[in-house]
């Protein structure tokens, strides 16, 4: 297992991220357990995984062990609730977030962007801003998108078992994902997503919440919760959300692309 050699800096943002140097010779991004944040690491554990078995843009991130005693020496991070286990995100460099780069005119990995979608509904992540997506400009005019930040999947970073039997079932306000819609060519690729996460399989899903650390405090009722939730949405509710956001999202933004550059 990897180990924290050096600390960098605190990154910006609620998520309380700071920029660690490991013993692997790279640099991640790590995520303490917070109080008041009860579940946003368990939730950037079932958001990755999931993520990264759809094949989306999710930079590598691993759960390791931070140290105490390499914690208690720097101010910043003297005042944690120390757990054990910390989620760990590789830190991609040489990136913007989408509120620094004014005009996206590529985005050469636009494949990926439907399924991004349809991550969010699926997860209900209604917190995909701007400052949520990562642009590295590969040649001019062109950049790679790569999305991070998936703390708020489930409606919150520190929802209650109760909560995941009533996520929200309405269209998400993103300007994000209007951006997005503007690269997406066919909106078939919508339902070859969709057809990609309803056969995921159930015990994949059961085994990456299972391993949710025990130091993360989320009850075994509370798994049996998230699975649930993820079985339901993906079956029930997920069609019914990307029929709606195709007629009155995609439709009508790519409707008035068209017609803006026919002009």
């Amino acid at each position: 297992m990897i180990e924290p050699i050096e600390y960098i800096r605190k990154l910006e943002g609620k998520s309380n991220a700071h920029l660690i140097a490991f013993s692997d010779g790279k640099d991640y991004v790590v995520k303490y357990f917070q109080q008041g944040f009860e579940k946003s690491l368990p939730n950037e554990w079932v958001g990755y995984c999931l993520g990264r078995y759809l094949g989306l843009p999710i930079p590598y991130a691993k759960i390791v062990e931070i140290p105490q005693g390499f914690s208690s020496q720097l101010p910043e991070l003297l005042q944690m609730s120390h757990t054990q286990s910390q989620f760990a995100s590789l830190y991609v460099p040489n990136c913007l977030d989408g509120h620094q780069v004014s005009s996206v005119p590529n985005i050469i990995n636009h494949s990926s962007l439907a399924g991004i979608i349809l991550f969010d509904y699926w997860l209900c992540n209604q917190d995909r801003t701007r400052k949520n997506i990562l642009l590295r400009e590969e040649i001019e005019d062109s950049y790679h998108l790569w999305i991070i930040d998936q703390a708020e999947v489930f409606g919150s970073y520190n929802w209650q078992q109760s909560d995941l039997e009533n996520l929200p079932v309405e269209m998400i306000k993103s300007a994000t994902h209007q951006i997005m819609v503007s690269f997406i060519e066919d909106e078939e690729q919508f339902f070859k997503q969709l057809k990609l996460i309803q056969t995921i399989p159930i015990l994949l899903i059961e085994e990456i919440v299972e391993l949710i650390p025990d130091d993360w405090n989320v009850t075994k009722d509370e798994k049996k919760a998230i699975v649930s939730a993820l079985v339901t949405r993906r079956k029930k509710i997920l069609p019914d959300l990307l029929h709606k956001f195709i007629k009155k999202i995609y439709r009508p933004l790519k409707e008035t692309s068209i017609n803006s550059q026919t002009r």
